[in-house]
């Protein structure tokens, strides 16, 4: 059966990305990779013995992202988000240099704290209402829009914890959040530090050396729900329930220190995110009886159905055979040395990411690498050079992740303009190198480890 369907399995997989990535219906990603899935299923491509293996490879890794997901919206009823809007402006103290190291600081830590497409969805309204406030030139904009943009998803290499992506590959190498750390903080670092600093000197010419200074008048609120829209009031006044938002950071704080204290006793760390979720919305209801449709209303729970569907995608690939067609063709390279391997992985996941996404790409890197016979070190460096080509290599051009097609969304529904020659005009000159640098910092890191 299988012999007969190569042809109809990568057209339906081809249709179905070209729909999610251009989206030209304007629905929900989710949309086509359900139905893309669907067929999949129907046609047998993938036999329906595999869909409770799949679930359990994607369910904790979504529920993790759907509970620090729900974590930011109770940050952000608060008040949150909206203090931090006009503090970006007042920390700067006037210098458009120290806005725009504040802007990439906040973009790398809101991906730190909660995820990659989490951090763009909070990064880039909070950074539209800051360079409006400025009353920036349209030129001006752009450099801490796409810095911090930029900054937002490759950030989500350090931690596994911060891509989806990086969750369900992760299982299936057999490296836990400690070993990813270990492994792979310092090379990914140096290479977001070589692309923020690269970043700061493509655009020094336009970012402008003044700005306004914009005093803040914070006031305390008890009740989150009355907190105003947070360009209300006279200039420079912002609303926060203080003693909430000391409480949701506390919490939020704990919960990411147990994923690395109690996953190695065997606590899934989706079991962890959930209950640090329910932490929150408990504490917002007992201080502020604050219910929990906004959180319902906000949260994105159709997900768990998008990461699902699309791994039905990759495994019907795989089950036509094109991660045995990969590693036919890169098995003796990939095996030949370490340095080859981390290259070649690294390079072929930024060419797939780039073309297919990355989310469907990092996963199909990962199935060929498991069929490799690689040694267990070789297998999780490679797997690591795949992370690199999936989280930064793939900000070449904006189909490469979610996170920038969202974040393009966003500028457009603001008016902002961003086309793909801009776009692309400062990427083909900034990912490059950092993305060299990336992996060969990981080449000698993990030589010194091991």
């Amino acid at each position: 059966m299988l012999d007969v369907y190569p042809l109809l399995t990568i057209t339906i997989f081809l249709i179905t990305i070209f729909i999610m990535i251009w989206n030209p219906w304007k629905i929900n990603e989710t949309i086509p990779t359900a139905i893309g899935a669907s067929l999949f299923l129907l046609l047998g491509i993938v036999p329906l013995t595999s869909i409770l293996e799949i679930f359990n490879i994607v369910s904790g890794a979504s529920v993790t992202i759907l509970s620090t997901i729900v974590m930011s919206i109770v940050l952000e009823s608060v008040g949150f988000f909206r203090w931090v809007a006009f503090n970006l402006v007042n920390r700067a103290k006037g210098s458009g240099v120290k806005l725009f190291v504040y802007v990439n600081l906040l973009c790398y830590l809101m991906t730190m704290f909660f995820n990659n497409d989490g951090s763009v969805l909070i990064t880039t309204p909070i950074l539209i209402k800051t360079v409006n406030l400025l009353n920036l030139k349209p030129h001006q904009k752009i450099p801490f829009l796409l810095s911090g943009a930029t900054i937002a998803t490759a950030s989500s290499a350090p931690i596994a914890i911060s891509n989806i992506a990086n969750l369900i590959a992760l299982k299936i190498v057999g490296l836990d959040i400690n070993g990813y750390v270990a492994m792979m903080f310092i090379p990914s670092m140096i290479g977001i530090l070589v692309i923020a600093t690269l970043l700061f000197l493509y655009f020094k010419k336009d970012i402008p050396k003044r700005l306004p200074n914009i005093e803040l008048d914070m006031t305390n609120y008890d009740n989150p729900h009355s907190l105003p829209h947070p360009l209300s009031g006279r200039p420079g006044q912002i609303h926060v329930d203080w003693g909430m938002f000391k409480i949701c950071l506390g919490v939020i704080v704990i919960v990411r220190g147990s994923y690395f204290l109690l996953t190695p006793f065997g606590i899934p760390i989706e079991w962890i995110a959930i209950i640090g979720a329910l932490v929150l919305i408990g504490i917002r209801w007992y201080r502020n009886r604050a219910g929990i449709m906004d959180v319902i209303k906000k949260t994105p729970w159709h997900i768990l159905l998008f990461a699902f569907s699309m791994y039905i995608l990759v495994y019907g690939l795989q089950n036509i055979g094109l991660t045995s067609y990969l590693v036919g063709f890169l098995e003796g390279i990939v095996q030949s040395s370490r340095l080859h391997a981390v290259f070649i992985m690294g390079g072929l996941l930024t060419l797939l990411s780039n073309v297919f996404n990355n989310l469907p790409s990092v996963m199909i890197g990962t199935l060929t690498l498991t069929k490799m016979n690689l040694d267990p070190h070789t297998l999780q460096i490679a797997y690591l050079a795949n992370i690199l080509g999936s989280d930064i290599g793939s900000l070449l051009t904006p189909i490469g992740t979610l996170a920038t097609l969202l974040w393009m969304f966003i500028l457009k529904e603001n008016h902002i303009l961003m086309s793909w020659k801009k776009y692309i005009k400062v990427t083909i000159v900034v990912i490059p190198i950092g993305l060299f640098i990336s992996l060969i910092s990981l080449y000698f890191w993990t030589n010194w480890l091991f």
